[in-house]
């Protein structure tokens, strides 16, 4: 993989959206209803089927089945076999891990945000610029930032420089202007479809259950729902509402999330280490640019998955194509991906050692007792160093271990469906800690190599940020895949 500077992958990502919107609209004009001229047979309405662009830096994944889990039992590591057939329909998926500088993009969108808010707040002076509350006519609107107006970084008067300094700090040791990663909270609404859908949970109670014998209820389903909110101390307030069911709001979810990566993981990860140099400049300095993102709990990952969503829709315009939401991997489509859909190969390559007949390695991780160098690299290495598996997939095993959509429980086998199997679980403020766990797959930089295998489970709490975990997303792919991804020989 080559390195690319911000500007060229935020302008070649444009032009990929730019170009999605105009196949939309090509798809568009070739829609036709042919029952006027059909002798009146049903023909069919909606236009006809389209490819869908490749999004940036992802690679497709066609639909597949494959045998998921270990084949076989290994006490001395503790491996238990316990592998099922299961079925994945088609997805993208990113080629890397999600990088500092993709992620960075994510946290200083946050703080613009927040700098335009400020800029339009009468207490900063007010400059409704920053802030659209009313249509052309003058009506009003729902208010939403105007991002074509530049934040006067150079040249502000009073208020706009309060503004923007109202969101950095002087370091009281060092003396240096630096962002207050305290203030960079994300806030997002997720609407619950799986929820949603169930027959259980339908307003009409003459449609939960079709069976005449049983009289209908009309009471009101029980459900619960995550909101969040800053007190009058500007303190985040995160709370599950439990009640019943009042309309399809109920089924709309609301969080905060503080987005700024937790740098000390570098140092609370290993006991007397001196890792300072990492925890100052890992995700600061530019050299670590092309270097995977890290200290992101899962609910970071699920947040800058919901703002990369929301990144792209903008781009296409009020009136863009439906794309599907940027997400984490379900832990079932993660391993099918690292396996390259090969049910009896347990790594991202085929062979049971982690390096070639010529001594060359296959990932960065651990390679002997002490030794973290022997494969070039002493902890993260910049995403896709190593060869990609055969569906195109830079580091599914070692280098960090990544985050899936997927709740951790010892049963998850005998609870998912063996078609896209995916375990989820909420968990409310209030659950038992171990009901937050999520599961985490591929081994990292700091794993022995028999960690590195794709058909094995480990888990994390989703709140925890680690030095050695990080992610990449998915994106459902609309239609059907066409079968051209082959595998390599």
């Amino acid at each position: 993989m080559k390195n690319r500077s911000n500007r060229r992958a935020f302008l070649t990502g444009l032009r990929l959206s730019l170009s999605a919107f105009l196949m939309a609209l090509v798809m568009v004009s070739c829609m036709s209803t042919r029952s006027s001229s059909a002798g009146g047979e049903v023909t069919g309405v909606g236009g006809f089927s389209f490819a869908e662009p490749t999004p940036y830096g992802m690679v497709l994944i066609d639909r597949g089945a494959y045998m998921m889990g270990p084949a076989n039992s290994d006490s001395l590591a503790g491996i238990r076999a316990d592998q099922r057939g299961v079925s994945v329909d088609a997805f993208w998926m990113d080629e890397t891990e999600i990088t500092n500088s993709k992620y960075k993009q994510f946290v200083f969108w946050v703080r613009d945000s927040i700098i335009r808010e400020r800029l339009a707040d009468p207490a900063y002076g007010g400059n409704e610029a920053f802030k659209i509350e009313e249509d052309k006519e003058g009506n009003p609107i729902k208010p939403y930032l105007n991002w074509n107006k530049a934040i006067p970084w150079r040249n502000a008067n009073e208020d706009e420089q309060r503004a923007i300094e109202s969101l950095y700090r002087t370091n009281p040791i060092t003396g240096q202007r630096e962002l207050d990663p305290t203030q960079l909270n994300y806030v997002y609404e997720v609407y619950n479809h799986t929820e949603a859908a169930k027959r259980k949970n339908r307003l009409d109670p003459t449609r939960r259950e079709y069976n005449t014998d049983i009289p209908v209820s009309t009471e009101m389903p029980v459900i619960s729902k995550d909101t969040a909110y800053f007190d009058d101390e500007g303190n985040i307030v995160r709370q599950t509402v439990t009640r019943p069911l009042t309309g399809d709001y109920d089924f709309l979810n609301t969080y905060i999330v503080n987005v700024y990566p937790d740098t000390t993981a570098w140092i609370n990860d290993f006991d007397n280490a001196y890792n300072e140099p990492y925890t100052r400049l890992y995700f600061s300095h530019a050299g670590y640019n092309n270097y995977p993102v890290v200290g992101v709990s899962w609910e970071q990952a699920n947040a800058f998955s919901n703002w990369r969503t929301d990144f792209l829709r903008r781009s296409l315009g009020k009136e863009g194509v439906y794309i599907e939401p940027f997400r984490l991997p379900t832990e079932a489509e993660w391993e099918y991906a690292a396996r390259a859909g090969n049910s009896e190969s347990s790594y991202p390559w085929d062979e049971t050692l982690p390096y070639d007949e010529r001594g060359c390695f296959y990932a960065n991780f651990k390679p002997m007792d002490g030794d973290f160098v022997r494969d070039g690299h002493v902890i993260t290495s910049p995403v896709g160093t190593f060869k990609p598996n055969d569906f195109g997939l830079y580091d599914m095993a070692g280098n960090v271990s990544e985050w899936t959509s997927t709740a951790y429980t010892e049963s998850i086998n005998r609870l998912t469906s063996d078609l896209n199997p995916e375990y989820r679980y909420d968990a409310a403020v209030e659950d038992p800690y171990k009901m937050k766990r999520k599961i985490v797959r591929g081994g990292s930089w700091k794993d022995v190599s028999r960690n590195l295998r794709s058909d094995l489970r480990m888990w994390e709490y989703q709140n925890e940020q680690r030095s050695y975990i990080g992610f990449r997303n998915v994106r459902s792919q609309i239609g059907f895949a066409r079968g051209t991804q082959k595998k390599k020989k």
